[in-house]
């Protein structure tokens, strides 16, 4: 079965049908302002990251889909690469604060993910993952719409998300807001 190019196909559209609606809660939960460097993973058409470029030193945009990448680089003011989540390259520790927005169910590898989100980000980093709420009867409409489109996403709870990552060297914290869910994990700096 082939496979189709979903988010190539709305990358033209996909800002206006997905706005971000809450920028600065958003700034607030990753603690900015910094003085370093953020990782949008998955980050696609850069719809996040244009309203976090005033906020960091240099913003980079990971995603599979050309076409989003594309509408990313359209925006300026963000660097835009070609890369699977799960074969970040960039060497370990290149990053102050990594975030994925309503992508991680979209990965294929959601453990080899965590696991290179991980080996990008610094000691004393932080990671905001942003997903919708699998526990809400809605999103289950949703994952189920997205399996019958062919989607291939792949929903997980909060609490399911945060165990994958290593639990000695981080503090993690879940956030709920009605639809979605935070969840936040800080990497605990060395001695």
């Amino acid at each position: 079965m082939p496979i189709i190019d979903h988010f190539g196909i709305i990358a033209p559209l996909y800002d206006r049908a997905i706005p971000l609606v809450q920028a600065e809660k958003l700034i607030e939960i990753i603690k900015l302002p910094i003085d370093g460097y953020l990782l949008d993973a998955g980050g696609g058409t850069g719809r996040v990251g244009q309203f976090l470029r005033d906020y960091v030193k240099d913003i980079v945009i990971a995603d599979l889909s050309l076409e989003m990448l594309y509408q990313a680089k359209r925006k300026g003011g963000m660097h835009v690469i070609g890369s699977q989540t799960e074969r970040l390259p960039f060497p370990a520790e290149s990053f102050d604060r990594v975030i994925m927005i309503d992508a991680f169910h979209h990965v294929q590898n959601q453990q080899h993910t965590v696991q290179d989100i991980w080996r990008v980000l610094r000691p004393g980093g932080r990671v905001v993952i942003e997903e919708p709420n699998i526990k809400k009867f809605s999103v289950k409409l949703i994952a189920i719409a997205e399996k019958l489109a062919l989607m291939r996403s792949h929903f997980m709870n909060p609490e399911r998300i945060s165990d994958l990552f290593p639990q000695a060297s981080s503090s993690i914290k879940l956030k709920h807001d009605g639809f979605n869910s935070w969840i936040i994990i800080d990497k605990i700096q060395r001695n």
